[in-house]
């Protein structure tokens, strides 16, 4: 019997949604899943059929989430499903709604290394209009080059025999549950007002557990490419097996 994976995804367009979504679909039909994509968060109103999943992907940035669904989210990884993600498709989703941010363990709030620090909740057209014109940032401004380092001593399938590796990508500076379990790490130096607390040591992969379900998550993954680095692409493979439901 297969298992099943569901992926919902959405949202602010420029972590290309929709590319993302299509690669861990294939991603896990290699591994055997029967993969269900929806780009509506309706996919979620069923209860039953969220608990009836192995895995649930959320590929959605920003936007807003019902409760109920976020309910129905909670119940069915509590009960054993797994849910897994990368970068802003899981944890810088749904911002109002703290049940989701609970069950994931994280959110984000910046990228540390650029100096455009002034950073809008709401991604609306009026918001947008007022960044450009009051603290306007160039292509590019919030990536940067960083080394993401594998935590040593720690006994995971995710990180097993995994080196450390650079990126040139967006660096998340992360609101953390300390209950996770960290697997890798970077070094984030802020600018701006925070930039007086110094150098900081950020999670970047981590899991954490949910009832009976699994929760696996990794910062890096900002846009499609990013998964052709060979580390990237074998962590969330293996992240995503581990938080799968265990038949």
């Amino acid at each position: 019997m297969k298992q099943k994976a569901l992926i919902f995804y959405g949202g602010w367009e420029g972590h290309q949604p929709e590319l993302v979504s299509q690669r861990i679909k294939k991603m896990l039909e290699k591994e055997g899943f029967e993969v269900t994509l929806s780009d509506t968060l309706e996919c979620l109103a069923d209860k039953e059929a969220l608990k009836d999943l192995d895995l649930i992907v959320p590929m959605w940035t920003q936007g807003h989430m019902d409760d109920r669904y976020a309910f129905h989210i909670s119940e069915a990884v509590e009960s054993g499903v797994g849910i897994g993600g990368n970068h802003g498709g899981m944890c810088d989703s749904f911002r109002w709604n703290i049940e989701y941010q609970f069950i994931t363990g994280s959110q984000w709030v910046s990228h540390p290394g650029d100096k455009w620090y002034h950073h809008i909740s709401d991604l609306s057209k009026e918001n947008l209009d007022y960044v450009t014109k009051y603290y306007p940032s160039p292509d590019g401004a919030f990536e940067t080059d960083y080394v993401v380092n594998i935590k040593r001593g720690v006994a995971s399938p995710i990180i097993e025999g995994i080196q450390d590796f650079s990126v040139h990508s967006e660096q998340y500076y992360l609101h953390l549950d300390p209950c996770v379990n960290v697997l890798a790490t970077t070094q984030v130096e802020t600018v701006g007002p925070h930039s007086a607390n110094g150098v900081v040591t950020m999670p970047v992969v981590y899991t954490k557990l949910w009832g009976k379900g699994r929760v696996f998550y990794c910062s890096v993954g900002h846009i499609d490419k990013i998964y052709e680095i060979p580390e990237v692409a074998e962590i969330t493979r293996r992240g995503l097996l581990w938080a799968a439901r265990k038949r």
